[in-house]
């Protein structure tokens, strides 16, 4: 874990609630699939954000205003600066991925996917994507993913864009290995339908965010595990669902 200072030099509308926040700052040791907490001036708790891509200093945030310190976050303009903490959290383990890789992300379980995708495109790997939103109108990033040369599906719960229906309605007929990332009720609809080993990248609530005060601990087959520490990313494997 660090503690940086990073200067806004982007902060752009998606969605009427998605925004894009690009920071240049010392990214040295973030990783696919880490998350960041972010010291929003006023609020007491920082707040999580996942690493949507890291190149060279720039450091690219996608969030959701679901509350008072994202939309905090959204209101910020370039040139103003945030305390982040960095090299949270255990990311994506791409070793595993094959060469046919499926990535399925829900909402803003969306973001995490993109550095994902890229670092297996540059591998050479063959990267399918299944992005799913609720409406067309929460659509964003499917043209970032097509300009990584992956292979892209969205799914609408309404119909109103591309396949009707959830990620696991829109699963191709082959891939090597998953990824995912979403609200909990879709991980547990594509550990159900995947044929394959995965990795599960869980959206928590946290206190700290680096493990300490044990708020978002969760079950698994050798006891518990701490998403903000152990996590977010877990195996298929490992996972134990509550009834």
């Amino acid at each position: 874990m660090k503690q940086t200072i990073f200067t806004i030099t982007e902060n752009t509308s998606l969605t009427a609630t998605v925004y894009r926040m690009v920071l240049v700052g010392d990214t040295a040791g973030i990783t696919t699939g880490q998350f960041v907490n972010i010291l929003l001036e006023g609020q007491f708790l920082r707040r999580p954000i996942s690493v949507c891509d890291c190149q060279g200093d720039a450091l690219t945030l996608v969030y959701k205003v679901v509350g008072k310190g994202t939309r905090q976050m959204s209101e910020m303009v370039p040139g103003q600066t945030l305390d982040v903490l960095t090299g949270l959290g255990n990311g994506y383990d791409l070793t595993k991925a094959g060469d046919v890789p499926l990535l399925l992300g829900g909402g803003v379980g969306v973001p995490p996917l993109y550095m994902l995708a890229r670092l297996l495109r540059s591998q050479g790997k063959a990267v399918s994507v299944v992005l799913g939103f609720n409406t067309q109108d929460e659509v964003f990033y499917e043209d970032e993913f097509k300009a990584l040369g992956c292979t892209v599906t969205v799914t609408t719960a309404d119909g109103s864009y591309g396949v009707k229906g959830f990620v696991t309605d829109a699963l191709p007929e082959a891939y090597s290995y998953f990824y995912t990332c979403g609200p909990e009720p879709m991980l547990k609809a594509v550990y159900k339908a995947t044929a394959t080993s995965g990795q599960f990248s869980f959206e928590e609530r946290m206190g700290c965010g680096f493990g300490a005060c044990m708020g978002c601990s969760c079950k698994v087959i050798t006891g518990y595990k701490r998403i903000c520490k152990e996590g977010p990313v877990l195996t298929k494997e490992e996972i134990l669902w509550d009834a």
